[in-house]
């Protein structure tokens, strides 16, 4: 008796070439086809990213300047402007006050009070909530010069707002404080983007989870600790992120104290706008905007392992 055989299964040999062409290009378009639409994009990111740094990089290693000699024939030096940048006590004194610019205004200062305002906010209801937000927006999508000219404004000692609120006569904030004074704007002025960021993540705590720990007797801290931040704990580090990097790179300090007194206030990208600009020096500039560059990558990094860590 002839043995029967199974008919072959049609449906896995089709579906197996199905897989390996989806398994490259899952929209289907082959990676011709995508690579014509994402073309423009890379062009886009080449031109104005890539090629800068690398042009940025090149000048590090050259003496160029933007007059004399140098301007017109410009020498490789190698690694001369790093070393004189790294030996250079101006740029380490630049350092230091970036890194208590970033913790005081962005670290603590932004994150603190964006929080404590979506905190306060979360469960409000009506036109109060709308102008508390409205004005803390309104700080933040101001331009610069408009901002720095109201700080000036009200800072400045002869005349300025505040001695008048509080009768200190002709007293001068920005020299006397100008780290503080630049610290305070700009937790003023970048709050809006933390408050927005933890309203929206504060949206999506389950009400349920705070009612079952004030039910259990937590306290508020503990309420927070043990059920919100963990909840938005991935928020709290992208928005650490951004307001950090935002905060290292930030020129609008110039505008306030325009690094004075005596490189007091001179953040780092204040002293590259003067080395570079001011002073001529743009292979120096180059190699210092280089280092930050660094600095930026290494931060960037360390906040992109932990919020990895902390899924």
């Amino acid at each position: 008796m002839a043995q029967a055989t199974s008919p072959p299964d049609l449906t896995r040999e089709t579906a197996e070439p199905t897989a390996r062409r989806y398994s490259v290009d899952a929209a289907g378009l082959g990676r011709w086809r995508a690579g014509a639409f994402a073309a423009p994009a890379l062009l886009l990111i080449a031109i104005f990213l890539v090629f800068p740094a690398l042009w940025v990089l090149y000048l590090g290693l050259t003496d160029y300047r933007l007059t004399g000699t140098a301007a017109a024939d410009p020498k490789v030096v190698g690694l001369d402007n790093f070393l004189s940048a790294l030996g250079e006590p101006t740029f380490w004194n630049s350092t230091w006050l970036t890194v208590q610019f970033v913790l005081g205004s962005a670290v603590i200062g932004q994150v603190g009070l964006g929080f404590a305002i979506a905190w306060l906010l979360r469960d409000k209801r009506g036109p109060l909530k709308r102008i508390v937000e409205g004005l803390v927006i309104l700080a933040w999508i101001l331009p610069s010069a408009v901002v720095s000219f109201l700080w000036v404004a009200l800072l400045d000692a002869d005349g300025g707002t505040l001695n008048a609120l509080l009768g200190t006569g002709d007293y001068a904030w920005l020299l006397e404080h100008p780290m503080l004074s630049i610290i305070v704007f700009n937790t003023w002025r970048g709050t809006a983007f933390s408050m927005m960021l933890y309203g929206a993540a504060l949206g999506n705590v389950p009400p349920s989870h705070l009612e079952s720990a004030r039910l259990a007797g937590a306290s508020g801290w503990q309420q927070l600790r043990d059920v919100v931040f963990p909840h938005i704990k991935g928020h709290i580090l992208t928005n650490l992120l951004l307001i950090s990097l935002w905060t290292f790179n930030d020129f609008t300090p110039f505008m306030i104290t325009a690094g004075g007194p005596d490189g007091k206030s001179e953040v780092l990208a204040v002293h590259v706008y003067k080395v570079a600009l001011q002073s001529g020096q743009l292979g120096y500039g180059a190699a210092v905007s280089t280092v930050i560059l660094l600095i930026n990558l290494v931060v960037a990094v360390f906040y992109l392992r932990l919020l990895r860590s902390k899924k």
